[in-house]
């Protein structure tokens, strides 16, 4: 039988995790003292904070440690790049009884340190304290390189809407899971580690973006932040979504179990988690690849597909 958390103490798991930290040259000091240092080029520093709780963000029957730790980077690097910043450094936060084996830290790590690695991030300290339930709270910096931060307050009519990264198919992956099916495991594989386009958020301020944010928690609701924050109303156009012959398996998969799945679209705009970057952009602006444009910012509010108000979706927090 292994170890377990409570066997090796705080101190111990601590060493045993941060062992598992490469740096980057970001980090002046790494973990092992009281901070970390990192280093702020730019002289301001982007961050950003998120919780994930068992049970309501992550089941260990359906995600390995691995993937847990490649969901909760993705999900705070994501929000970093959605401010047209680099990622630099994670710090790591976890809460847990003190029977969870020593090995699913292990692999905990290895998925955090993983997802780092893509975003070219490092993990640089944290802290272990017993609870009754696994939960990580996480911290993310970042690098704004000389750029203005792209906020959700700057949409302006006449800015067009455009989205990169795959948007429903996190959404499909949990409704597929909870049905019990075994694929597409594409959607699996998209809920159990989301893959946000990081690069696409500093590209995307460099082409003057005016206004960002990645998709978390559904791409109507979170457009409407942008709505509501820059006084303008967005106007979507379902026929503009980027088709997914994936997403269109999953709803005939679901379909098949009898779980009375919504349509591919109404995965994509509503499910949340996929971490897609969304973004208005000045009319005219040429987008580069793997960009889609979607619908156009209008005066008014609210956000609109095909000229109607959208059923209410998305993630809710305390749903």
């Amino acid at each position: 039988m292994g170890s377990t958390i409570g066997d090796i103490g705080e101190f111990g798991l601590i060493a045993r995790v941060t062992a598992k930290f490469p740096q980057t040259e970001n980090v002046i000091i790494g973990p092992g003292d009281d901070a970390a240092v990192v280093r702020a080029a730019d002289g301001r520093v982007v961050a950003t904070t998120d919780l994930l709780v068992e049970g309501r963000h992550f089941r260990r029957d359906w995600s390995s440690a691995r993937d847990v730790g490649h969901k909760a980077a993705a999900q705070n690097l994501a929000d970093v790049a959605a401010m047209g910043a680099r990622p630099t450094a994670l710090l790591v936060g976890l809460a847990a009884p003190p029977d969870l084996p020593t090995a699913w830290t292990d692999e905990l790590s290895e998925g955090l340190s993983a997802e780092c690695a893509l975003a070219g991030a490092a993990v640089v300290g944290g802290d272990v304290v017993r609870a009754d339930t696994v939960t990580l709270a996480i911290t993310a910096l970042g690098d704004l390189g000389g750029r203005a931060a792209v906020r959700r307050d700057g949409a302006r009519p006449g800015d067009l809407v455009a989205v990169n990264g795959t948007l429903g198919r996190s959404a499909a992956g949990l409704a597929l899971l909870r049905a019990g099916a075994d694929g597409p495991a594409e959607c699996l594989a998209a809920h159990r580690r989301p893959r946000p386009p990081y690069p696409e958020g500093p590209r995307a301020a460099d082409l003057g973006a005016t206004a960002m944010l990645d998709v978390s928690d559904g791409l109507v609701q979170d457009l409407g932040h942008v709505a509501a924050a820059s006084g303008v109303a967005i106007a979507l156009r379902e026929e503009a979504l980027p088709a997914d012959p994936v997403l269109e398996e999953a709803v005939r998969v679901l379909a098949g179990l009898g779980a009375a799945p919504p349509r591919a679209a109404a995965f994509m705009l509503a499910g949340g988690e996929d971490h897609a970057m969304a973004a208005a952009f000045p009319a005219g602006t040429r987008l580069p690849a793997g960009w889609t444009e979607i619908g156009a910012v209008t005066e008014g509010d609210g956000v609109t597909v095909d000229g109607a108000v959208p059923p209410r979706g998305g993630w809710d927090h305390f749903g």
